[in-house]
């Protein structure tokens, strides 16, 4: 049987399919629903060019989310997940004129497997344990995120009109300051806000210990002199104020929910005593890196690999006499946070690593680039022990014998 090859360009209510063979001729090219009747048709046509269907036919298709790309992945097909940008390069090949249709770039996503197929992964084959933790890790993240940018406005805000807030509260992702901006959101409401008032809020919120000591500070400090507005304009201030104050309330709720769910997710999978095994990695971080690296042990065949993928591995750019080694830019942006994060706790609590660490430093490293060539050493050994199976153990990792030699990037 020839060789076949599938491309689909997706679209929010529909899919251009085109299917071409290994001279590069069309096949056959359709447009399906994006809904069980269009999935159905899909298989039905490609069903009347190969006996298995689906199933190992490789399809090109430039998003790895979605319920098409979970459906072909259960119908055991070969999905490679190609980038906007490269497609563009190689619609270039096939319209210099630089025309585009969806129909058109479905055959160019066929022809990029048919020539290039070597050139690109596959998705990799992660299990349904790893894909919960993935996307409980990145909704805890993005709840981190939307709590910051609130905060962020929020302290904008108070800045204008109402500094002695700031002032007494630092923190306003705090239980204590969301509860007090909610009873007092102006100047004015904290003129007449008693003690007793917030005390017995902060024990509905949950707080046990030096209660009554907190709440004469909180009236204190909000009650400093300082400069104000017109009385109408801080009202209306103080009415944004108070949204915010309930939005932060609900965003904590969000984040703290999405991090049970997250921690009990990865207490199940079967890789998270390996990850929680070495320095620094709780459940938190270890789930956010288990969540984009996955558990497909074939997705990266060396941690060179892995590395790259982080982006803790430098790129090198080569011509002629010259040569630039920096910063990889091309790389998972949650994998290489999640790894540069990792390093803060290593640094604090392994002698090893902060050895190591200091030794990047005399050797004229920034903190920044010494944190990250600290991730990316770790990260190898991340690999390695997930490869094998083994825990993590510092004898292994730092030999006394081989420290000082392990100046150079592994």
């Amino acid at each position: 049987m020839a060789g076949l090859w599938c491309g689909i360009d997706w679209a929010e209510g529909h899919h251009d399919v085109s299917v071409v063979d290994d001279a590069g001729r069309i096949v056959c090219k359709e447009r399906i629903g994006d809904d069980v009747a269009g999935f159905g048709r899909l298989v039905e046509m490609i069903t009347e060019l190969r006996p298995d269907g689906l199933r190992g036919l490789p399809i090109a298709i430039e998003t790895a989310q979605g319920l098409l790309v979970s459906a072909l992945r259960a119908a055991e097909a070969q999905v490679f997940t190609i980038n906007p940008l490269a497609v563009s390069r190689y619609r270039d090949r096939y319209s210099p004129s630089r025309a585009k249709s969806d129909a058109g770039d479905a055959i160019v996503l066929a022809n990029i497997l048919r020539t290039d197929g070597d050139n690109h992964r596959r998705l990799p084959d992660d299990s349904d344990g790893a894909h919960a933790v993935r996307v409980l890790a990145r909704a805890h993240q993005d709840a981190i995120w939307d709590r910051q940018q609130i905060v962020n406005k929020t302290r904008s805000l108070l800045r204008q009109y109402f500094p002695a807030f700031l002032k007494t509260f630092a923190d306003l992702t705090t239980m204590g300051a969301r509860t007090v901006l909610g009873l007092a959101a102006t100047p004015a409401a904290a003129a007449t806000l008693r003690p007793s008032t917030v005390a017995a809020a902060l024990r509905r919120g949950g707080r046990r210990r030096g209660v009554d000591a907190e709440a004469h500070r909180i009236v204190a400090g909000l009650r400093a002199p300082h400069l104000r507005h017109p009385e109408v304009v801080e009202a209306a201030m103080g009415q944004q104020a108070h949204t915010y104050a309930k939005s932060l309330a609900t965003v904590a709720e969000n984040v703290a929910t999405l991090e049970a769910s997250l921690t009990a997710a990865f207490a199940h999978h079967p890789d998270a005593p390996i990850l929680v095994s070495f320095p620094g990695l709780g459940a938190v971080l270890g789930a956010r890196l288990l969540g984009e690296i996955g558990d497909d042990r074939t997705r990266f065949a060396t941690a060179r690999g892995l590395k790259a993928y982080a982006g803790t591995a430098p790129v090198t750019r080569a011509s002629g006499t010259k040569t630039y080694i920096g910063l990889r830019r091309v790389r998972n942006k949650r994998l290489n946070q999640a790894a540069y994060m990792w390093a803060l706790p290593l640094i604090l609590h392994s002698t090893e690593a902060r050895a190591h660490y200091d030794r990047r430093r005399r050797r004229g490293d920034s903190h920044t680039a010494a944190s990250r060539h600290l991730a990316n050493r770790y990260i190898g050994m991340l690999h390695h022990c997930l490869q094998t199976r083994q825990t993590y153990d510092p004898d292994k990792a730092f030999t006394p014998a081989l420290a000082p030699a392990n100046d150079v990037a592994c």
